[in-house]
């Protein structure tokens, strides 16, 4: 294994936190917008913008972690397999979470609903990268898994 192989290898528990990173400054941007928006009579293009491209950018997330890290990390860690399943089962969770907040959107509905969903999509996720992160970081550090970040953590 040559040096650059070494590090790309022990890079994907930095990879998961900055993306985790990313997510977590994209909702609060879109929790900041919400925010902002609570004095006009409708949403702001701005908070659409942020609550689309922060529904897409974590529902890209966890279909690579689902589709990618999880089958990679339990083929080397078959005792972490009830942990990924709780994993797989926040996700699903997150998602419902998301699909709601997708039709406060769409609906519009105004600022202070848009604002509470991503209040508590907020806690939820915080809750949810924690317990990812204390789960796989030492895995991840040693993890042979052969692919690109953005297929694995999304397009964050």
């Amino acid at each position: 294994m040559t040096e650059g192989e070494t590090a790309r290898l022990i890079a994907w528990a930095a990879e998961m936190r900055a993306v985790h990173e990313r997510l977590r400054s994209a909702l609060r941007i879109s929790q900041e917008a919400a925010a902002d928006g609570r004095d006009l009579p409708q949403p702001g293009r701005e908070l659409l913008l942020f609550c689309h491209g922060f529904c897409s950018a974590l529902e890209g997330h966890h279909r690579g972690e689902d589709s990618l890290l999880f089958p990679a990390v339990e083929a080397e860690h078959p005792d972490l397999s009830p942990r990924l399943r709780k994993l797989e089962q926040d996700h699903a969770m997150i998602g419902t979470l998301l699909a709601g907040l997708q039709s406060a959107v769409d609906a519009p509905a105004d600022p202070l609903a848009i604002g509470r969903h991503l209040d508590g999509l907020a806690a939820i996720v915080e809750s949810h990268f924690a317990f990812e992160e204390r789960t796989l970081n030492d895995v991840l550090d040693r993890l042979d898994l052969h692919a690109e970040v953005a297929d694995v953590f999304g397009p964050l």
